[in-house]
């Protein structure tokens, strides 16, 4: 029996890569559907990351611990969109990441090995994880990028501008952590 998946989930896919019918069908027989609880772990520190996620709807963060076991959100993802900890996942060593969900969330897990045996057999499915892999990549420089060029007034304004719906989706607290700032800065950066 065929397995249904989502539309979402394939347009998606084909966004990032060519890909026919065929190699799609393959893929999607591999990937399994999962729902998480809001504030349910999908990883946690000291893990070995062995999927790479699509959150069809939902939205998942990452965040650490620093040396006063403070957390520091790293990344948000939300509807439609790919993440994993690509350190993780591409060296096969302990995840220095959590995963949760910020609210009730179904993701489709697309695991390591099995995708690795696909590109053997299939080169369109292998371009269109190289082209992911890619995609997640410039995400991070792109958010490494701000962080280094921004100030924090900016980074706001980046988020605003860009993706104002994860400026209604998460907390000031998880907000001011990712910008690297205070709650405090964050009012006086919001007021302005």
């Amino acid at each position: 029996m065929e397995k249904t998946f989502s539309l979402s989930l394939e347009n998606k896919i084909r966004s990032i890569a060519a890909i026919s019918q065929e190699s799609l069908s393959m893929l999607v027989q591999e990937i399994q559907l999962m729902h998480i609880s809001k504030n349910e772990m999908l990883l946690t520190e000291g893990q070995f990351c062995k999927h790479v996620y699509f959150v069809e709807k939902g939205g998942i963060r990452t965040f650490m611990h620093n040396n006063d076991m403070k957390e520091i959100n790293v990344n948000f993802t939300f509807d439609n969109s790919f993440t994993t900890e690509l350190k993780s996942l591409r060296t096969s060593t302990p995840s220095a990441f959590f995963m949760q969900a910020l609210e009730d969330t179904t993701v489709w897990l697309f695991e390591k090995d099995v995708l690795l045996a696909l590109y053997a057999q299939s080169h369109e499915i292998s371009n269109f994880g190289r082209s992911l892999l890619e995609q997640l990549l410039m995400e991070q420089e792109e958010h490494a990028n701000m962080f280094k060029l921004q100030t924090p007034a900016e980074r706001y304004q980046y988020l605003y501008d860009h993706q104002p719906a994860m400026l209604q989706r998460i907390s000031l607290t998880h907000l001011a952590s990712y910008l690297g700032i205070s709650r405090e800065t964050l009012s006086r950066i919001r007021r302005h």
